[in-house]
């Protein structure tokens, strides 16, 4: 333990140096939750959304935001997508596709996330991975209250994290049919050190010091393996899901360090159908490069492959040949092995 001291120390240090940083500066404006939980046009062509008032967080009022496109002939079947970190739903083929196919479709942009960003909030930030229960939870309800009684839970990145979270911690309660992760966050992409101790040991001073930040690294590759203006072929926000992600808040760390671990004494618990999809590459670096475009620059495919075996009493875990990150998002051949896959998952249970 003595020799690990000062490189805790020394990390630490620095951790806390940075702990002063604001996004983009500390807001001193008023304070007015949502009021107005109406049926509106969505930002997306054919869609619709509406808020949700989950109450009051640590951080003051917050909302979730349901949005949906219904299928044009009679259906019972929906399909509930959650993003991930630095992201929000604006994934208008993805919803397409499954309407088409004949399913509703409805996706959720979680407190401080996208539509449901609050000026006074740390913009994605947690102190529990449970908060989002709720979110999703009232998305499910809109899902019932309209008429749908087939139902899958999907989630992309932590999003898939909090889904496969959610269905271990609810079990039988669930209340879903099926469970759908692509490239979900079951371990950090770290060495062993700092998945076994720095981890960790942030996750314990953030009951201390929750809102001190760790800056993350400067890089642009996957934000440019994406975006149409650089190298991709997709069209978003940029204000709300960055080309450069901002630091994360010692709390997060932690939110996601503990659901990891919960996720993993409780996999067993999973008791619908999940499927688990991953690329069959990692690809390492920071600025661009056409490699970005051929494998996953965010997670390790082969922790999630490993770490996916431990869920549920029904499982596929699939690897998808040459996607990146976020495998809808893919070149075109991984996206449709991608849909292949999660389609196939669906007629199959």
């Amino acid at each position: 333990m003595k020799n690990l001291l000062l490189p805790m120390m020394l990390f630490l240090g620095v951790a806390f140096a940075w702990g002063e940083w604001h996004f983009p500066e500390k807001y001193t404006g008023p304070v007015e939750p949502t009021t107005d939980f109406s049926w509106h046009p969505d930002i997306l062509d054919g869609y619709e959304a509406r808020y949700v008032d989950q109450g009051t967080a640590f951080d003051g009022p917050c909302c979730s935001t349901i949005i949906r496109r219904k299928c044009n002939r009679s259906s019972k079947k929906a399909y509930l997508y959650v993003h991930g970190f630095n992201d929000y739903f604006f994934q208008k083929e993805m919803g397409d596709i499954f309407v088409d196919s004949g399913y509703n479709f409805y996706a959720v942009d979680l407190r401080r996330y996208g539509r449901s960003w609050q000026p006074w909030q740390y913009p994605f930030n947690v102190r529990d991975q449970k908060e989002y229960f709720n979110d999703i939870d009232s998305a499910l309800a809109q899902i019932r209250r309209d008429g749908n009684t087939d139902i899958t839970l999907s989630g992309h990145s932590t999003g898939g994290l909090t889904v496969a979270y959610m269905a271990a911690m609810k079990g039988a309660r669930i209340g879903v049919n099926r469970v759908v992760t692509d490239s979900p966050f079951l371990e950090w992409n770290f060495s062993p050190l700092m998945r076994n101790v720095g981890a960790p040991l942030i996750g314990f001073l953030s009951k201390f010091s929750p809102d001190s930040k760790i800056k993350q690294s400067h890089c642009d590759g996957y934000a440019y393996s994406l975006l149409k203006q650089y190298y991709g072929e997709w069209e978003y926000n940029t204000d709300w899901k960055m080309i450069y992600s901002p630091p994360v808040t010692f709390s997060w760390v932690g939110a996601i360090n503990s659901a990891q671990s919960k996720l993993f004494k409780n996999g067993s618990h999973i008791t619908v159908p999940i499927l688990v999809m991953h690329s069959s590459r990692k690809i390492d670096g920071c600025a661009y490069t056409p490699a970005f475009k051929t494998g996953d620059c965010v997670l390790d495919p082969f922790m999630i492959q490993k770490q996916g075996m431990k869920l549920g009493r029904i499982r596929e875990v699939c690897t998808i040949d040459s996607g990146i990150h976020d495998l809808i998002l893919s070149p075109l051949p991984a996206r449709r092995a991608a849909y292949d896959t999660i389609f196939q998952f669906l007629r199959t249970h």
